[in-house]
């Protein structure tokens, strides 16, 4: 398939005994997030984590859709391409990225991070990923969770609050797709999958009447 929707959850979750684990498993328990500390969420060793860096191929187009994070603990979530952080203060300065408070997830927690949301406090988001994020072949990405305290998330028994997550939504293009992709962003044209398929058809379009004229007229 060359054009498909992705979606990857981190938590800081994993097994009594590992830091981190490939996947989600029963009765886990929190670990240890150092506050003010960015962790990729990808293989920062905490939590759920996969095998190698995020990376696109020569042949790959990446566009991400959607980040959001913990609305508790003060969590904030920046993406970072090769070795630049998107999100910068005005100065161009670094800064933790979008806090969970603007992008809560799950959509409706509570603020305090407790079992039950405290009344009237169902964090709904207040950002979108406006314009979305670009990563062009060949360039490695991260997503980064920081708690942005100075004590660290205690880890302690499974089933308690000091829980935190995160969520990314994107779009990878492969292939033929990758190569259109790479066009739209020439004609400064929105990479989504209704351009892409606009695209192909303005091609397809184009072959046919070329087809027709070298055919007299005939299609």
């Amino acid at each position: 398939m060359a054009m498909r929707s992705q979606i990857y959850e981190w938590t800081n979750l994993s097994t009594s005994g590992s830091n981190s684990s490939i996947r989600m498993t029963t009765d886990p328990f929190e670990k240890t997030v150092s506050g003010d500390k960015k962790t990729d969420i990808f293989i920062g060793g905490i939590g759920t984590n996969i095998t190698k860096p995020a990376e696109t191929t020569a042949t790959q187009f990446v566009v991400i859709e959607d980040i959001a994070t913990s609305a508790h603990a003060n969590s904030a979530v920046q993406v970072r391409i090769n070795t630049t952080d998107y999100f910068q203060n005005p100065d161009i300065t670094d800064q933790v990225g979008v806090p969970g408070l603007a992008s809560p997830y799950p959509r409706g927690t509570a603020s305090d991070g407790g079992v039950s949301p405290t009344a009237g406090d169902n964090v709904l988001p207040s950002f979108a990923l406006t314009p979305e994020i670009y990563v062009l072949p060949g360039q490695t990405y991260s997503v980064l969770y920081t708690a942005n305290q100075s004590t660290a998330i205690t880890a302690y028994g499974s089933a308690n609050t000091t829980a935190v997550a995160c969520f990314v939504k994107y779009t990878l293009y492969d292939g033929p797709d990758s190569l259109i992709a790479n066009r739209l962003l020439e004609m400064g044209i929105t990479v989504n999958p209704s351009n892409v398929d606009w695209y192909k058809r303005s091609l397809l379009e184009q072959q046919s009447m070329a087809t027709a004229t070298a055919n007299g007229g005939v299609a």
